[in-house]
């Protein structure tokens, strides 16, 4: 039985179409000041005609396979963390599935909105510690442009689509790398502060993005520091031991208090809020593979992530690369 799961696949994909700011602050009450001073967003990727969660998250699951250097035949499971389904349905998951030519495994989604990843990274290292899976593809990908009110300035700057994917494998060898720990909260009587006013069960609401922005932010910064200082103690860790942060790319500001929670300084944050905007259950996948790609994150680093999404849920993820 496989003991520990390692990260030894990163993926990601990003749509053609990039929005700046002054495209929004054209058809908006906005300016590129305004959005970056309160955000840190320059730019978002925007999901074109043929795009969509499934498609996004085959691409990253692809390149996230070679990186491994595996084949979908290796792969005993999916699992996507999405908010923005192509159906109800069957599971993006199994469509997934289907794309890479997958006959074996399994496949399911997962919907915890922003903090969705570290829910499916916790919820395959649980299959792959309990011998029920040998290597899973944890997929983030969503398209949130297709649930924002673009006449709405206050969400509309915030979101962008993408994808990120990453394999988890499982290892019998005694070591100190892998995913040491993962932490995982929600509150549901905080619900109505981060929200989508629909679904297929409700059709008589408008199906957008709603959000109390000044609350979220408040909890975020309180609740994401509380997740750090938990997943650092469980395995006797200090602050000092931490390499990289990899954030949520929700808004520079939460990212920034958290770092300072940390003690740590910029150049050891992986920041990618700027260029890709919120991406929601995407944002960690997507900047974990620019890190390892572009050498940032080294074999032996320890490698902190966090993230807080609507429900509200929020969780943190520990590992030794």
């Amino acid at each position: 039985m496989a003991r520990r799961s390692l990260l030894v696949g990163f993926g990601g994909f990003l749509p053609d179409r990039v929005v700046s700011n002054d495209e929004l602050a054209a058809r908006l009450e906005t300016s590129d000041d305004w959005i970056k001073t309160r955000t840190g967003i320059t730019q978002r990727h925007i999901a074109g005609e043929h795009d969509t969660a499934t498609s996004m998250g085959a691409a990253a699951a692809r390149k996230a396979l070679d990186y491994a250097g595996l084949s979908a035949d290796d792969i005993d499971a999916v699992i996507v963390a999405t908010s923005t389904p192509d159906q109800a349905f069957p599971a993006t998951a199994v469509r997934i599935q289907a794309e890479l030519g997958m006959k074996q495994g399994f496949g399911f989604d997962l919907a915890a909105a922003c903090s969705g990843f570290i829910y499916a990274l916790s919820t395959a290292d649980a299959f792959i510690r309990a011998g029920q899976a040998r290597n899973i593809l944890v997929i983030g990908s969503e398209v949130y442009s297709r649930i924002i009110d673009w006449s709405d300035r206050g969400t509309c700057v915030l979101f962008g689509d993408g994808a990120g994917a990453v394999v988890l494998s499982g290892s019998d060898t005694p070591g100190e790398q892998g995913l040491l720990s993962t932490h995982l909260h929600s509150d549901g009587t905080a619900g109505d502060l981060l929200y989508v006013d629909g679904a297929v069960g409700r059709r008589d609401k408008s199906g957008y993005l709603k959000m109390n922005g000044r609350d979220v932010f408040r909890h975020a910064v309180a609740k994401l520091s509380s997740s750090v200082d938990e997943a650092l103690k469980a395995e006797g860790l200090d602050y000092s031991d931490v390499a990289w942060l990899v954030p949520h790319q929700a808004n520079i500001r939460i990212i920034e208090g958290v770092a300072k929670k940390l003690a740590l300084p910029a150049e050891q944050v992986v920041i990618t809020v700027d260029r890709h905007a919120n991406t929601s259950a995407a944002s960690i996948p997507l900047a974990l593979d620019e890190a390892v790609r572009d050498g940032r994150i080294k074999k032996g680093d320890l490698v902190l992530m966090e993230a807080l999404g609507g429900g509200l849920t929020w969780g943190s993820a520990l590992a030794r690369f």
